[in-house]
C-alpha cells in the first residue's frame, strides 16, 4: 500500500477489508456499483466482489435501508449507504423506530448488524439540503451507536469495529475531510467503538471536537501555541459509546472546557458531554464550559454566509482567549 491514502479510498479500503475477511459483509446504495459511489468512496468493490454482494439500489432511502434491516436479521451484515445524511430523514421510522429496537424487543434473539454509512457536513456550499451535520439526529436515539472517523486511519479501524458489531452502527464520513491524507494502517486495524483520542496534548484548555472540527480545532490550538496558550485536542471519535473518561482526565489537567461540533447548537452532542461533565466533574472547571457550534438557521449556498454558520478557526481561538483570562 501507499505511504498515504485519502479518507475518501480509505472508506473503501474498510469496506474491502471486511469483505474479504467475512463473507456475510454485502454493499447497498444507489450508484455504488459501477459508479463507485457519488463521492467515489466505494470505487473498486464492485470488480472484486461482483454484483452478489455489491447491490445497486433504486432512489429510495427507504428501500434501501429497509432491506438492509432485513438482510440483518437474516444472517447477513450490510453495509447501507445513504448518499447525504440529510436524506436520513426519507427513512427515519427505520433508524429511529424499527432498527435500534429489534434486539431488545426480541430479547436478544434477533440482533440487526448493519452499519448505515452517509456523507455528512457542510463546508463544501452544497446548500441547505445537502450540507447538515446531523449527527445529533441519531444521538437522540437509544440503541444506535454513532461513529465519526477524522482521519484516513480512524476510518478503516473505525469501519471494522462497526462491521463486527452486533449492534447498528450509523457511520458518519465528512464530506470536507474526502480529499485529507494521512498514513494508512496495518491490515488488522481495529479502532473500538467509544474510545476517544488525545490528538495534541496541553495543560491550559481542553478542546473536545468530532470528524471535521477535529484538524479545525488542531488549526485553532496551533494559533493558541503562538500566544502561550496550550490546548489539548480531543478527538471524540463516536458519540455512542461516549468517551467521556477521556474527557474528564484532560480537564484534571485543564481545568477549562471547549466543545467545538458543527452541530447546529440547539440539541447539538456538545450539550450532552457538557452535562456529563457538570454531573461527574464539575469541580474540576475553573472557568464555564463554552460551545462553539453551528447555528440554529438552515445551512447557507454562498460560502461567505455559510462560514458565518458553522464554527471556524477564528471562531475557536476567539472563544480560547476569553476562557483563558477569565
Amino acid at each position: 500500500m501507499a505511504d498515504v491514502i485519502t479518507y475518501r479510498d480509505a472508506v473503501a479500503e474498510g469496506i474491502a477489508r471486511e469483505m474479504r475477511r467475512d463473507a456475510s459483509v454485502v454493499c447497498l446504495g444507489e450508484d455504488i456499483a459501477a459508479a463507485g459511489g457519488v463521492f467515489k468512496t466505494t470505487t473498486g468493490l464492485l470488480k472484486e466482489f461482483g454484483p452478489e454482494r455489491v447491490w445497486d439500489t433504486p432512489i429510495s432511502e427507504q428501500a434501501i435501508v429497509g432491506a438492509a434491516m432485513g438482510a440483518a436479521m437474516t444472517g447477513m451484515r450490510p453495509v447501507a449507504e445513504i448518499m447525504f445524511s440529510d436524506f436520513l430523514a426519507c427513512c427515519w421510522d427505520y433508524l429511529a423506530n424499527e432498527i435500534p429496537k429489534v434486539r431488545y424487543m426480541t430479547g436478544g434473539q434477533v440482533t440487526v448488524p448493519l452499519v448505515v454509512r452517509t456523507a455528512n457536513g457542510g463546508g463544501l456550499g452544497f446548500g441547505a439540503q445537502h450540507s447538515q451535520a446531523t449527527e445529533n439526529w441519531a444521538l437522540t436515539v437509544p440503541g444506535l451507536k454513532i461513529a465519526a472517523p477524522a482521519t484516513p486511519a480512524d476510518v478503516i479501524g473505525m469501519l471494522a469495529a462497526a462491521v463486527r458489531s452486533d449492534d447498528p452502527v450509523v457511520f458518519f464520513e465528512h464530506k470536507g475531510l474526502f480529499a485529507t491524507k494521512g498514513p494508512p494502517p496495518p491490515l488488522d486495524h481495529v479502532v473500538e467503538l467509544g474510545r476517544a483520542a488525545v490528538v495534541r496534548e496541553g495543560g491550559d484548555i481542553t478542546l473536545v471536537a468530532l470528524a471535521s472540527m477535529v484538524p479545525l480545532a488542531l488549526e485553532a490550538a496551533g494559533v493558541l501555541a503562538g500566544e502561550g496558550i496550550e490546548a489539548e485536542v480531543i478527538d471524540l471519535r463516536c458519540l455512542v459509546p461516549l468517551d467521556a473518561a477521556t474527557v474528564l482526565a484532560s480537564l484534571r489537567k485543564t481545568s477549562r472546557l471547549v466543545t467545538v461540533e458543527e452541530n447546529p447548537y440547539q440539541g447539538g452532542w456538545g450539550a450532552t458531554v457538557v452535562s456529563v461533565v457538570a454531573d461527574e466533574g464539575f469541580g474540576l472547571l475553573d472557568a464555564p464550559v463554552r460551545r462553539v457550534a453551528g447555528e440554529c438557521v438552515p445551512l447557507p449556498f454562498a460560502d461567505v454566509l455559510e462560514q458565518q454558520v458553522i464554527p471556524t478557526v477564528d471562531k475557536v481561538v476567539t472563544e480560547v482567549r476569553r476562557l483563558a483570562a477569565y
